[in-house]
């Protein structure tokens, strides 16, 4: 099921995600980092990469409605794809609420925002592995026909055809 947002003939929300992903992620280990030293640019760090990464994920987050807008209801992609977003808002949810709590506390995180925060990224764990079932092997995002040698995207032709 080829994707509906698409930009030079990829799914937007697919290029979107990694960097939520990967700001959330990392913000983490900057956390860890300001435990084991008590370094208060660590902390700030994490916290400005945390608040990047929740405004990415609100950006993939609304290329990703409307791909699964599009998915058949009643299908197995469509309660993936459900299960998914929603996880993805709670993800957010969650390092909102760290984010928030440093807040007050010059950035710090503190024994509420650490939970909070890896909470989060146990949950995207979680829904990040959704995401790969969408794509891998639910076809969500991939083009009607795709194969091995399948023109390139910028070229207009459909992915269809033969597959030699």
């Amino acid at each position: 099921m080829k994707s509906r947002a698409t930009f030079l003939g990829h799914p937007i929300h697919q290029v979107l995600v990694v960097f939520p992903l990967g700001l959330l992620a990392t913000s983490a280990v900057f956390d860890g980092v300001y435990l084991a030293t008590g370094n208060p640019p660590m902390a700030e760090v994490s916290f400005w990469m945390i608040a990047s990464g929740i405004v990415g994920g609100a950006a993939a987050a609304l290329f990703g409605w409307i791909d699964w807008s599009a998915i058949p209801r009643g299908t197995r992609a469509w309660s993936v794809g459900l299960i998914h977003g929603l996880g993805n808002a709670v993800v957010l949810a969650l390092f909102a609420g760290s984010s928030l709590v440093r807040l007050n506390n010059e950035h710090v995180p503190t024994t509420t925002a650490l939970p909070l925060s890896g909470g989060g990224l146990l949950l995207a764990l979680v829904t990040g592995w959704l995401g790969g079932e969408l794509v891998d092997r639910l076809g969500v995002g991939v083009d009607d026909g795709a194969h091995l040698n399948a023109p390139n995207s910028l070229t207009g032709r459909p992915a269809g055809g033969s597959a030699v």
